[in-house]
């Protein structure tokens, strides 16, 4: 198993690096996974899968697309930038229009640099919070023909969930002063939650859902040192400013299919966004699996829904 990657790469799957910029000129890093029986005077059906908010390519991402390229697909799997291998600085900050770009500069790249993929067939799957960014992409990207969620998240609407108007305008008073700090610090306050070395288990009286990210991240099942977990404090004066589906109507009609697990605590998020849109639209719910379960069970994750869904739909 290559350093870093929570799945061992199947002996019929090739990975290789590669990397393309976004429209504002940072540097994307990615993997191209493709099936070695690959024919490059073919045209096959590509699909990106995003991370989880604050995730990197060698963690839930791998485990989609060495299953997917067996399958058929070209698949692309990316950094986030500012995150991982990929450039900007600083470091760790979050960004709902960057975050979103991303996912059309992973289409332009498919969609001119390879000439065995078929540019009028390209889908997206977005796992956790890549999830919210994979459909606002959408919103606007046409070139996106459909888009599948695992265990969403809505990054937007997260960090407003549970709050008051009263506790709203504290927060963006608290996060406006931090700028000051920042700024007069000249870097933007970081504070990881995951070690940087895997714990043996998750600790004692660490209550639900803290304990859930940690079964992931924090121990050797998800654990990779380029996801700490977060971001700078003050990217939430981002994502508390603006409503990332605001035009989740206008996919349609090219097709969305939201995955999430029955006993998942993020299932709201994608009931949520499917009384939203509009048609064609699917909740597919997995049974006995909670949010992070998505991520790398393959015992779960619904290999065989998706690849119907996206060979149906690109």
């Amino acid at each position: 198993m290559a350093y870093g990657y929570i799945a061992k790469l199947s002996e019929n799957v090739e990975r290789r690096h590669v990397r393309f910029n976004n429209r504002f000129g940072i540097a994307i890093a990615a993997d191209l996974y493709t099936s070695k029986e690959l024919d490059v005077s073919q045209k096959y059906p590509a699909l990106i899968v995003g991370a989880p908010y604050g995730g990197v390519k060698e963690q839930g991402p791998c485990v989609y697309a060495n299953e997917l390229a067996q399958r058929g697909f070209v698949v692309l799997t990316f950094d986030q930038v500012f995150m991982g291998e990929s450039g900007g600085e600083p470091r760790n900050i979050s960004s709902p229009e960057l975050f979103t770009e991303s996912f059309s500069a992973a289409v332009d790249y498919l969609g001119t640099k390879l000439t065995f993929v078929d540019r009028e067939r390209i889908g997206v799957i977005g796992i956790c919070g890549s999830g919210g960014f994979a459909l606002s992409a959408a919103q606007s990207d046409t070139r996106i023909k459909a888009v599948a969620t695992a265990s969403m998240y809505v990054m937007t609407d997260a960090v407003r969930l549970g709050m008051t108007k009263k506790q709203i305008a504290e927060t963006k008073k608290a996060l406006s002063l931090k700028r000051w700090e920042d700024a007069e610090n000249g870097y933007p306050e970081y504070n990881p939650s995951f070690p940087e070395e895997p714990f043996d288990s998750v600790p004692s009286g660490v209550e639900e859902p803290a304990a859930e990210w940690l079964r992931f991240y924090a121990i050797k099942r998800g654990h990779h040192p380029n996801a700490r977990g977060g971001f700078s404090t003050t990217s939430n004066l981002s994502m508390i400013n603006y409503d990332i589906l605001d035009h989740i109507d206008e996919i349609s009609p090219r097709p969305i299919l939201l995955v999430v697990g029955d006993r998942a605590h993020s299932k709201f998020f994608s009931e949520n966004v499917y009384t939203a849109a509009s048609e064609p639209k699917e909740l597919y719910v997995v049974n006995d699996a909670e949010h992070i379960d998505l991520y790398d069970r393959t015992d779960r994750i619904p290999f065989d829904k998706l690849e119907e869904f996206f060979k149906n739909n690109i």
